[in-house]
């Protein structure tokens, strides 16, 4: 093991004493309590079982057969998540075959970003992470389950998931996920159509038909955004059926991976193997997580994200954890918006197994953690494919399959991961940098000042952006307005540096996992409305954002700096941030919500 990656997973650890002390005896506890049908009076009892066949009920109550509950986001607004509507079905049928029952515990909510990106709903997103958790929670609660099966797939909807799951860490659990759509419009070729739009040259028919061209079918967007970086982070975190994150939901192999994931969860539920995913989530498994994250030039929602599942398992870790993790991570994938490859054509180069094989033999990833696998995490190295009605798994060839889009680690792209930690006067922050240009890795440049997205938006097309600038969007916080994405900010950006302006984007807020060419120091802590010095920002204020060195200053005079309030938010824009489309529903959350942090969590 690289000596950095064991110093930090130790001042995890160290960190975490506490915390993690106190969770494992509440996982302990619920782990020696008598099973649900045993434990429960009667009249409970038959309310839980009242709605199964008569043979589950024996089976479940005389006969005491594991019992799985299922957490399910389906709903066909998702793309991603439309295949789920036939999984319980499925699941059930093949834990009959295993002696077992299944049960649907419980639906959680699950909203497409690319649906609500730009509009009032988007203020709700990462909210519902928090809510998603606290459903998977309510469904759950009934408590009569003896593992867990969870189905979800997008943004906020694994974290969300897995965090409620950890709550209930007593119980084995395994992720189902559902696949990636098959390729259309290149992601490539789409941004550009978008860089046409922002500039006025194709109308939106035009735009309508290229987004339809590339969203066009069931399975996660193709591009390695925050969705496709959950399917990784959890096959390295041992949480999948081995390889089942990029195979496609129409290939026969899927529902084989389905079936197989309800033999591994029963195989974890009791005996020598049982894995209850409150101690299968240790700091090694967070540790791995987060070097898959580097290591792939992952989505930049995952260091809020991570933070809150890590806190959920009673580990605390921070970007500097994420920071010097990144030194030593060598950037082993490249996939838009980093490189030109999609999801699908990563998955042929060599895909997760690739990147995890790399990584273990690097010594950058822990190999002797717990994994629903019986072999453990080096499972996940491997391919899997259809064996007679099963799934059994080969070797993957020692080389790439394609070595623009995934290398070995003695040959990496880069020599450190895709994420960067930025500090200095303007706050904390982070960059991701694998898919910036290096000759706009440095960017010193006035600060044009705007306090929501629309003004941006509105000044570049009056033509009011045409020089170098730092475009400093504020108020885009947890607190201020639930920290929506500004991915809409990336095509008159782009345009912007297309024509060889210096361009920069600072914010409290978050951009998509599609974050891209534009460099941007994002998530800046403390927000503003909470006193973050990113408020004392004015135009014309000089701002230089440095990847290389990790800092993020306004070049203005210290006692000047000292002397300036910060700015505060209108009492006009806060009715609006508070109101409509069921925002007044999510102000106790803003009220209450940690720093991005801190995970920005609302529950603690």
């Amino acid at each position: 093991m690289k000596s950095t990656v064991t110093d930090v997973t130790r001042r995890i650890r160290d960190r975490s004493a506490k915390t993690r002390e106190a969770y494992l005896a509440r996982v302990e506890q619920g782990i020696n309590r008598p099973r649900g049908s045993d434990r429960m009076g009667c009249a409970n009892v038959a309310h839980a079982f009242a709605a199964l066949p008569a043979n589950d009920k024996l089976r479940i109550v005389a006969e005491r057969a594991p019992n799985i509950g299922i957490v399910t986001a389906y709903n066909d607004m998702l793309s991603a998540h439309q295949p789920y509507e036939g999984y319980p079905a499925l699941i059930r049928e093949e834990a009959h075959k295993l002696g077992a029952t299944a049960q649907v515990a419980g639906g959680t909510p699950a909203m497409c970003d690319g649906v609500t990106q730009g509009l009032p709903g988007m203020e709700m997103s990462l909210f519902s992470r928090d809510t998603i958790a606290m459903s998977t929670a309510i469904g759950l609660t009934h408590d009569v389950f003896d593992a867990a099966l969870l189905l979800g797939i997008c943004d906020k909807i694994v974290p969300g998931l897995l965090i409620g799951a950890l709550h209930f860490g007593h119980l084995p659990c395994v992720f189902v996920p559902a696949g990636p759509m098959s390729s259309g419009l290149s992601n490539n070729d789409k941004a550009k159509v978008r860089e046409q739009f922002a500039q006025g040259l194709v109308g939106r028919d035009k735009l309508l038909e290229a987004e339809s061209a590339a969203y066009h079918g069931p399975g996660t967007c193709t591009f390695y955004g925050t969705a496709n970086s959950n399917q990784m982070l959890l096959e390295a975190m041992g949480l999948h059926v081995p390889g089942a994150a990029f195979v496609h939901p129409h290939d026969g192999l899927r529902d084989a991976l389905t079936r197989e994931a309800v033999r591994t969860v029963l195989s974890i539920t009791k005996g020598q193997r049982f894995t209850p995913i409150g101690k299968l989530v240790d700091e090694k498994v967070i540790v791995n997580a987060m070097v898959a994250l580097l290591a792939t030039g992952g989505s930049t929602n995952h260091l809020i994200h991570w933070v809150a599942v890590a806190r959920a398992a009673g580990i605390l870790i921070d970007w500097t954890d994420f920071s010097e993790l990144s030194h030593v991570t060598p950037l082993l994938a490249r996939v838009y918006p980093n490189g030109s490859a999609d999801v699908n054509q990563f998955q042929a180069a060599g895909g997760p197994g690739f990147v995890i094989r790399e990584l273990l033999k690097s010594g950058v990833m822990h190999e002797d953690v717990a994994a629903v696998a019986e072999s453990g995490i080096s499972a996940y190295a491997r391919v899997p494919h259809a064996q007679g009605q099963g799934v059994a798994w080969a070797n993957l060839p020692a080389r790439s399959g394609d070595e623009s889009v995934v290398r070995p680690a003695d040959a990496p792209f880069s020599d450190s991961g895709g994420l960067k930690l930025l500090t200095g006067n303007l706050g904390r922050s982070v960059i991701k940098v694998s898919a910036v240009p290096e000759d706009r890795h440095v960017i010193e440049a006035p600060a044009i000042v705007f306090e929501t997205q629309e003004q941006l938006l509105a000044a570049f097309k009056a033509g009011e952006l045409e020089r170098d600038l730092v475009a400093v969007v504020r108020f885009q916080g947890p607190r201020a307005d639930g920290m929506p994405e500004l991915h809409k900010l990336t095509p008159p950006l782009a345009v912007l540096q297309g024509k060889g302006f210096k361009v920069a984007l600072v914010t409290d807020g978050r951009m998509s996992g599609a974050s891209g060419k534009v460099p941007a120091a994002i998530h800046v802590s403390p927000e503003v409305l909470a006193g973050g010095p990113l408020g004392k920002v004015r135009t014309g204020d000089v701002i230089r954002l440095d990847a290389v060195t990790g800092t993020l200053d306004a070049l203005v005079d210290a006692a000047e700096w000292a002397r300036r309030e910060v700015a505060t938010l209108s009492a006009e824009q806060r009715e609006i941030n508070a109101h409509g489309l069921g925002r007044e529903l999510f102000g106790g959350m803003r009220r209450n919500v940690l720093t991005a942090e801190e995970g920005a969590v609302t529950w603690l």
